[in-house]
């Protein structure tokens, strides 16, 4: 059953492939692979992103401010109509991420969010995360605006931890065709070569993962996947940039 509620904080590293080679060696001897992940492969994560006519909530995240709020529809891989996907709320408060979601087919999803039918729903969780989707989307006016997928390779900490640490790569984006059905189609984000690394921790970092930063030298930056693309959207900048943080 997948989980409706995560709360955790989020460490983001832009590295090279070849610095992600590089760290796999440790990260084995302390992680595992995702099931998804076995033998190096990896999966697809496809995302549709909620905003307003004028781009408001993403101008509020990139503004930096002490709480903010974001509303996604997610599929993992090219979904079709009768496959689940998942609407997030995701929340930003402080330096501690939470976020709530709820799954249903694409074919509820569209007649939530084009035609107002409300997926019904036995579990009271549910029903109290699309409360909340619902009022989300009453103070916003939202509706999706752009299709972000990546390919991910996901490690989760030996003997049930809490530590995860994703790669995500082959990152793609687009403001048409906002379709999770349609074929993952869009243009590159960040450089070829480069990876976005996020470590996902309920508390502090390891101290084996501390060092092993440290070591080769790799340092946090505040990286947003949407907060960039508007970045390229609106400023045609290619660059990649520690000031994108959404």
């Amino acid at each position: 059953m997948a989980i409706a509620t995560f709360k955790r904080y989020e460490k983001k590293f832009l590295i090279t492939k070849k610095q992600c080679e590089e760290l796999l060696p440790v990260i084995e001897q302390h992680m595992d692979a995702d099931k998804y992940c076995l033998d190096g492969k990896s999966y697809r994560i496809c995302n549709l992103y909620f905003d307003t006519e004028e781009n408001d909530i993403i101008r509020h995240s990139v503004s930096k401010p002490y709480h903010k709020e974001k509303l996604r529809l997610r599929s993992y891989d090219r979904a079709k109509p009768k496959d689940r996907v998942f609407l997030e709320l995701k929340k930003k408060t402080g330096k501690i991420v939470t976020k709530r979601r709820v799954g249903m087919t694409v074919e509820e999803a569209n007649d939530y969010i084009y035609n107002g039918i409300r997926p019904k729903k036995e579990k009271y969780l549910d029903n109290q995360v699309l409360d909340e989707i619902d009022y989300f989307r009453q103070i916003n006016d939202c509706k999706p605006v752009v299709f972000i997928a990546y390919d991910r390779r996901a490690y989760f900490e030996k003997n049930n931890g809490d530590v995860r640490i994703t790669f995500d790569f082959n990152i793609l984006t687009r403001r048409d065709d906002l379709d999770l059905t349609s074929p993952v189609t869009g243009e590159r984000l960040i450089p070829e070569d480069m990876m976005l690394m996020e470590v996902k921790i309920p508390g502090a970092v390891p101290l084996w993962l501390t060092r092993m930063l440290s070591e080769k030298g790799i340092y946090m930056t505040s990286f947003s996947k949407y907060g960039r693309e508007y970045r390229k959207y609106i400023l045609d900048d290619f660059d990649v940039s520690p000031e994108d943080d959404a």
